[in-house]
């Protein structure tokens, strides 16, 4: 005998209703009353759209958020993530002139903290964006991709934010320079040239080497009721400036002899490029607060080695003024995380 399902026309007839009560299943209490750190989502793509003097600007923004979660609940309500990032957005990005990716960072947190009942939340945001700049010798205008960074911890005594920026550019080695020029003098002597005449010729021919392309990452960060303004262009000009020589998308003949040329006349190595942006930052804002934060990080893709090799130096901006202007050096390095941390205040 076979069995007989129930059809459409069955189920509307019938005169029983259920109505099912969903439980708050994530407002119950775990098997294992262990709290947790961090609870949240991240690959969340936004397209940001700032006005900005009359036309706009477009931002692709990846963001992640999370919430802390207390031993006594299951789990956090996912879909309110991204109820406060929409909300977030509309408030904060569109009411706005000009993008900071740590003001949005510090809304969303704030408002998850609220919404999740957690007593810390944090939230960070990388966007891309274009920006026009000329080739050095041609003048030509070329689109580059810059990467912007928002961080911001929210908890019952106050928000911490940071802001930071990341540019690619190129790095010539020292070391394998001098062995180059090292080399050159022996040759040159060999062919009878004087150790003056040797010199000059040292001097003035650019000296081959190999070269890196080079991600540097700058962050900053001021305590509460101390803000520095700090503009990410600025800080886009210090971390490039910091490099042996800017890149660009677009190069004519005499732009790519301009950039070998500037790459080759000031060679630096990795450990260089982070030290020049923290020299640059202290003295590009020599007002900013003892208290505040930097950090300078320069990986560089080497391509004589199978490896790439990174430099960092994180810690507040009075230590960093302390081993700058003495030989007085700091024997712990406050991190990002034990800044962001740091009680309001």
């Amino acid at each position: 005998m076979r069995r007989r399902f129930p059809t459409l026309e069955d189920v509307a007839s019938s005169e029983t209703t259920i109505t099912a009560v969903p439980r708050d299943i994530q407002a119950g209490r775990p098997a294992t009353q262990v709290s947790l750190s961090r609870v949240g989502i991240t690959g969340v793509e936004k397209v940001l759209r700032v006005q900005s003097n009359g036309t706009e600007q477009l931002y692709h923004a990846e963001l992640e958020c999370f919430v802390d979660l207390n031993p006594l609940q299951a789990g956090v309500h996912m879909s309110r993530f991204e109820e406060v990032i929409g909300e977030a957005i509309d408030e904060v990005v569109l009411g706005e002139a000009a993008f900071r990716a740590e003001t949005l960072a510090a809304h969303i947190a704030e408002r998850i903290r609220e919404r999740q009942d957690g007593s810390r939340s944090e939230v960070k945001i990388t966007a891309h964006y274009p920006e026009t700049v000329e080739t050095p010798e041609s003048g030509k205008q070329t689109q580059e991709i810059y990467t912007l960074f928002g961080t911001a911890v929210a908890s019952e005594h106050g928000t911490r934010t940071l802001r930071g920026v990341q540019a690619q550019g190129m790095t010539a080695c020292p070391c394998a320079q001098e062995m180059v020029a090292e080399l050159a003098r022996e040759r040159l002597a060999g062919e009878g040239f004087s150790p003056e005449e040797i010199e000059r010729v040292i001097d003035v021919v650019p000296i081959a080497t190999h070269n890196q392309r080079g991600i540097g990452t700058l962050w900053v960060g001021c305590p509460e009721n101390w803000a520095t303004d700090v503009d990410a262009r600025d800080l886009l000009e210090i971390v490039e400036g910091s490099m042996s020589s800017e890149i660009y998308g677009l190069l004519k003949r005499p732009d790519e002899l301009a950039v070998v040329e500037k790459a080759h006349s000031q060679p630096r190595f990795v450990e260089d490029c982070a030290r020049e942006m923290i020299r640059r930052v202290i003295e590009a804002y020599p007002d900013m607060h003892d208290k505040a934060f930097v950090m300078a990080r320069q990986e560089n893709l080497e391509t004589i080695h199978r490896h790439n090799v990174v430099a960092e130096r994180y810690g507040t901006v009075g230590d960093l003024r302390q081993e700058l202007e003495s030989d007085q050096h700091t024997q712990h390095h406050v991190t990002m995380r034990e800044w962001l941390e740091a009680s309001a205040g």
